[in-house]
């Protein structure tokens, strides 16, 4: 029997080729820009026509415009792995991406257009993109991936909240907690997955001895308690019953850290940053759980999720599947590792800043200025891996 084969035949534009191009492209730009403008709005030096608050619009344009378009771009690549079919290319990926755009768009002239209207067009994307991932992984009879489907619904409920909660109450609290849960809960799924397997790759080659320990029991147990305590911190996230299970999150969760063998593996960056992302996790839910007793800042947990976690978690993740997956060689360049390290320090300005308040004013603006930095700066050295079509006779990728 033939071998099925893993593209059409496509002649357009290399960007629309494969879903990790466009999203991956136009996401972290837009990360970067949103920081830009959200600067100015803080210190009310500028204004949008947007109905949401400027609080809300800063959190819902990460964690609702950002975040999707990069987990779009991961699941699009790779769900052809995971199900033998053939990827999203040309024109129905151009549409995808133009509802994204659409939203982004709705969203900064909400005010214009009508809270209603701009949660119709804001919501599309992420019910398309469950809608086609559900479709790809039932025609592929890949049963074990249908958690991911289950997780977008969330993310993409927690959308739907946040435009109700805004309207009608003024500001979102309950749906940004609830957002921000759903993609801690994806990035401990496919963490669980991609770090041990990451790790054991590169050091089979270099590093013979100790390898991170595969997903299993204990995996599902700190992911079954982690979620448990989260759902608590959702609805009451200031009250000590809820820090009890946060604090237990933390430490299942460091342990689980400590299993992928993160230590063996300083001189790999590419590595080495799945491993710094996934530290934050562990931190966000120390810090939740000590802000529920009262002794941490209440939103010291939520930027050592938000700035740490999925900010250097999403650039590890870009960065390398967009050299795997137009075969050149998994090594992280000077200019790579200047992004990663930029991500670090405005992960740890940002919590800085609203724990260490006599210094809140420039460690945010650090904070700002270095996720500009990495996230715009990934862009620029991207463009060419991005753009262009994948180079001849260089060796697939690991």
């Amino acid at each position: 029997m033939a071998a099925i084969p893993r593209l059409k035949l496509y002649a357009g534009p290399a960007l629309l080729s494969y879903g990790f191009r466009p999203f991956f492209f136009l996401g972290s730009i837009w990360a970067g820009i949103e920081v830009l403008a959200w600067m100015p709005m803080f210190y009310g030096e500028l204004s949008l026509a947007t109905a949401f608050s400027p609080r809300d619009w800063h959190v819902h344009e990460l964690l609702f415009g950002y975040v999707p378009a990069i987990v779009a771009g991961f699941l699009l690549t790779a769900i052809p792995n995971w199900t033998g079919r053939l990827p999203l290319q040309g024109l129905p990926l151009a549409g995808l991406v133009l509802v994204w755009l659409a939203g982004r768009y709705a969203v900064a002239v909400s005010a214009s257009i009508g809270w209603l209207g701009t949660t119709v067009v804001d919501c599309a994307f992420l019910v398309l993109m469950a809608a086609a991932v559900a479709r790809e992984i039932v025609a592929g009879k890949n049963w074990k991936n249908l958690k991911i489907v289950a997780l977008l619904c969330l993310l993409a409920a927690g959308n739907l909240g946040f435009h109700l909660e805004a309207h009608f109450e003024g500001i979102a609290l309950y749906s940004s907690r609830f957002g921000i849960a759903a993609v801690l809960i994806l990035i401990m799924v496919v963490g669980g997955r991609i770090i041990p397997s990451f790790t054991r790759n590169w050091l089979i080659r270099r590093e013979p001895g100790r390898l991170p320990v595969p997903f299993g029991r204990f995996d599902i147990a700190c992911i079954t308690l982690s979620s448990a305590a989260l759902a608590l911190w959702v609805v009451i996230p200031e009250e000590a019953p809820t820090g009890v299970p946060l604090v237990a999150a933390a430490g299942l969760n460091l342990v689980r850290l400590c299993r992928w063998a993160g230590d063996r593996c300083f001189s790999d960056r590419l590595v080495l940053v799945l491993h710094v992302g996934y530290a934050f996790v562990p931190l966000g839910f120390l810090l939740a759980g000590l802000s529920a007793f009262g002794t941490t800042a209440p939103s010291a947990g939520v930027h050592a999720w938000t700035a740490g976690a999925f900010g250097i978690m999403t650039l590890a993740v870009m960065s390398r599947a967009s050299l795997g997956h137009t075969g050149r060689p998994l090594v992280a360049s000077p200019a790579l590792e200047a992004v990663y390290a930029s991500a670090f320090i405005a992960a740890l300005a940002r919590l800085g800043s609203v724990m260490a308040t006599n210094h809140g004013s420039l460690l945010l603006a650090v904070a700002a200025m270095a996720w500009v930095a990495a996230f715009l700066g990934f862009a620029l050295i991207y463009i060419p891996i991005l753009w262009l079509p994948r180079p001849p006779r260089i060796g697939p990728h690991t």
